[in-house]
Parts: structure tokens; sequence; C-alpha cells
């Protein structure tokens, strides 16, 4: 197993192991502009060398794209190990090569918003890792910290009554360039939307404070909301939104 370290300089050609196929997509080209503003702020991706299939994309918790307040402490985004190299212990090799940049770097641990659903990983995982949840959120989220010693640990942002007052009738979808699915997974909820004889909007999430103020869910950069209800965080298919839509 060899570990690719990704940064500004070869994420051209390494690519950021989602949508590798489709590199000339708009949810491909979308994210890899916004990584390109990310690395400046610490963000670091560590790829699988192939044939091995897994990634781990991480940067300081202050400027983390999750409805969270991890100061000190670096924050995963995703950490995903695929098909055959499942159960070779890379995820656990990822993870350790996060915990140490976090210890280089000095800060206070590391953290991640888990779920038992869907585009997140799961806290057994982690739990295995030394990590113990200190927060939780419905519908299912679970803030999962690996503390390196004392003091103040991360805590998810209570931002229910800005989101209540921002997102009123209609289908609401807010998104951000973080993932390169969330471009159409957007596409489809605006195509249900219309189907259904429902006006929508989106709403773009351009920051890290942003995502803290807006987001409906800990998940952060991607919600659905009807009606100032969620519908999901997560991408649906137009076969399982449609239903949801029905008032």
């Amino acid at each position: 197993m060899r570990i690719i370290d990704v940064d500004q300089s070869n994420v051209e050609r390494h690519g950021f192991f989602c949508y590798m196929s489709k590199k000339k997509s708009i949810g491909y080209q979308r994210k890899l502009t916004w990584l390109m503003a990310r690395f400046s702020e610490g963000m670091r991706i560590k790829l699988l060398e192939l044939p091995d299939r897994g990634f781990i994309e991480y940067i300081p918790g202050e400027f983390a794209w999750r409805a969270v307040d991890a100061k000190g402490y670096m924050f995963i985004h995703c950490l995903w190990v695929v098909g055959r190299s499942k159960g070779k212990g890379y995820a656990t090799a990822l993870l350790d090569a996060c915990m140490r940049d976090a210890k280089k770097a000095k800060l206070k641990g590391v953290a991640m918003v888990t779920s038992e659903r869907n585009w997140l990983v799961g806290r057994n995982l982690l739990e295995r890792h030394g990590f113990e949840c200190v927060a939780e959120a419905p519908p299912a989220f679970s803030l999962m910290v690996r503390r390196f010693g004392g003091g103040e640990v991360p805590a998810f942002v209570d931002n229910r009554a800005t989101v209540r007052r921002r997102f009123g009738k209609g289908l609401n979808v807010v998104r951000s360039d973080q993932c390169p699915y969330i471009e159409d997974a957007t596409a489809t909820a605006l195509a249900a939307a219309e189907q259904a004889g429902i006006a929508s909007r989106v709403i773009d999430l351009t920051s890290a404070a942003e995502v803290r103020q807006l987001s409906p869910t800990p998940y952060g950069v991607f919600g659905i909301m009807l009606d100032g209800r969620l519908i999901s965080y997560h991408y649906l298919l137009h076969k399982d939104l449609v239903p949801l839509l029905d008032r």
C-alpha cells in the first residue's frame, strides 16, 4: 500500500477520488475549484494508490465545512474505502495519517461528523480507533472526537432559529461545492419539484462560515427542505424524491 498526498501542485493529475471518470463534468470542476481555495487553509487529501481505492479529506476545524465549532482540532470531511480494498486495514492507515498531521500541527485532536444513514461513515469505525461521541443531532448524526489531551471538545452549531427564518414555503436546496455529487443531487431535486408543481430555489453556501450559519443539518454542505422541513441531507434518486414532495 502507498498513500499519495494530494495538494495544489498535483490534484489535477491525481484527482480527489470521487468522479474520476467524469473529470469534465460540472460537479468535478466545481469541486476542483473549491479545493484550490481550500489548500491554503490547510486542506489535506490522501489517496490510496491504485489499484487500491480509498481516500481521506480533512482540514483544520475553523475551516471545516460542517455545522460545527471545532477550532483547534483537525476535522475529517470524508473517509471512504471501497470495493476489494475493504477489510485490509486501509481505513486505519488513512486515519493514522490524519492523526499524525494533527499532532504535528499541535492540535487538540481529530473530529468528524458521522451518520448511520447515507453519505457519511458510521461511528463504529471511529470508536474502534479511540474516538468518542460528544454530541448527537437529528436525524442520525454523531460528532466523534479523538482527543490528544484535555480541554474543550468540538460541538454542533445550534443554528435552528436562523434556518427557520431563512427557509419558508417551497423546495429549498442548500448546497455547496464540497462534494462533486451535489451538482447532480441538486438538479434531481429541482426537476422533481418542477414535476410536482412546487416552487424551488437554490441556496449556495460559499464559505465555512455560511455552512455554520445556514446549513439545516450538521452535515453542512447539502440539504433539501420542503416548507421548512428537512427532506434529505443526501442524494436522492428522482423516484425516491417524488413521493416525499406529496404535501
